[in-house]
C-alpha cells in the first residue's frame, strides 16, 4: 500500500524532473539555432514556466494512465455524482473557503515579520502581459494534472487500499511540498511553513470533498475556481 504510494510519487517526481531538463535543454538548443549566445538562450520567466507545467502536466498524465486509470464504469459513476446538488455545493464553497483561510494565514505569518510569499506572486507580469495564456494554465490545465496525480493517483491509492485519512494527509503535504519546494520557492525561512500549511489545506480540503462527492469533476472545479480567485488579484495588479 505504502510501497505503492511511494513509487507513484517518486515516479511523477523523477519524471518531473527529467522532463524539465530534456525542456530547458531543448530551449536552449533552439535558440542556440537562431544564433543567440550565453544568457539570451536562457529561457525567461514565461519560458520556464511553460517548461515546468508541461513537464508536470506530462507526469501527472503518464503516472495516471500506466499505475491508476480509472475504467469506463469509474468514469461514468463520477460524471453522474458531478451532478448532485451536493456536489456543486462543495464547488462553490471550497473556493471561497480556501481564499479565506489562505489569506489569513499568510497575514497572520506577516504579521510575525515572516517571509510568505507565495511562489505564484512571481508570475505577476507574465500573466499581465500574456492573460489569456495564464489563465488557461492556471484555472483550466493545471487544476487538471494535479488533481489526477495527488487526488485520484495518490489519494485514491490509499483510499481504496481502506486508509483514506492516511491518503489525505500524505497526498496533501506531497502536493504541498511540490507547489513550495524547500529552498526553492519565493519564500524565506520560516514563512515557508506558513506556505505549506495553506497548501496542504489545500491538498486535504480537496481529496475530502472528492471522497465525499465520489467524482474527481468535484476537486477539479473547486480547484479551478480557486486558482481563478488567486490569479484574478494577480492580474489586476501586475
Amino acid at each position: 500500500m505504502l510501497g505503492a504510494f511511494a513509487i507513484d510519487l517518486l515516479l511523477a517526481l523523477a519524471l518531473l524532473a527529467g522532463l524539465s531538463v530534456l525542456g530547458t535543454l531543448g530551449w536552449g538548443f533552439a535558440q542556440g539555432l537562431r544564433g543567440l549566445e550565453g544568457a539570451q538562450a536562457a529561457p525567461g520567466l514565461t519560458a520556464t514556466m511553460l517548461i515546468a507545467l508541461c513537464a508536470t502536466a506530462i507526469s501527472a498524465l503518464a503516472v495516471y494512465y500506466f499505475r491508476r486509470n480509472a475504467n469506463a464504469v469509474e468514469r461514468a459513476a463520477s460524471w453522474r455524482a458531478l451532478w448532485r446538488p451536493s456536489s456543486w455545493a462543495w464547488i462553490a464553497i471550497a473556493p471561497i473557503v480556501l481564499a479565506t483561510c489562505s489569506t489569513l494565514i499568510v497575514a497572520a505569518a506577516q504579521a510575525q515579520g515572516l517571509d510568505a510569499t507565495p511562489t505564484n506572486q512571481i508570475l505577476g507580469p507574465a500573466i499581465h502581459a500574456q492573460p489569456a495564456l495564464w489563465l488557461t494554465f492556471a484555472v483550466l490545465i493545471a487544476p487538471a494534472y494535479e488533481e489526477l496525480l495527488f487526488r485520484r493517483v495518490l489519494f485514491g491509492r490509499l483510499w481504496a487500499a481502506g486508509r483514506p485519512w492516511l491518503g489525505l494527509v500524505l497526498s496533501s503535504v506531497a502536493f504541498a511540498l511540490v507547489h513550495e519546494p524547500p529552498g526553492l520557492g519565493a519564500g524565506r525561512g520560516a514563512g515557508v511553513l506558513a506556505l505549506w500549511a495553506v497548501y496542504t489545506l489545500m491538498g486535504a480540503v480537496f481529496a475530502w470533498i472528492y471522497r465525499r462527492s465520489g467524482s474527481l469533476w468535484v476537486p477539479y472545479l473547486a480547484h479551478a475556481g480557486n486558482n481563478l480567485l488567486a490569479t484574478l488579484p494577480l492580474l489586476s495588479t501586475a
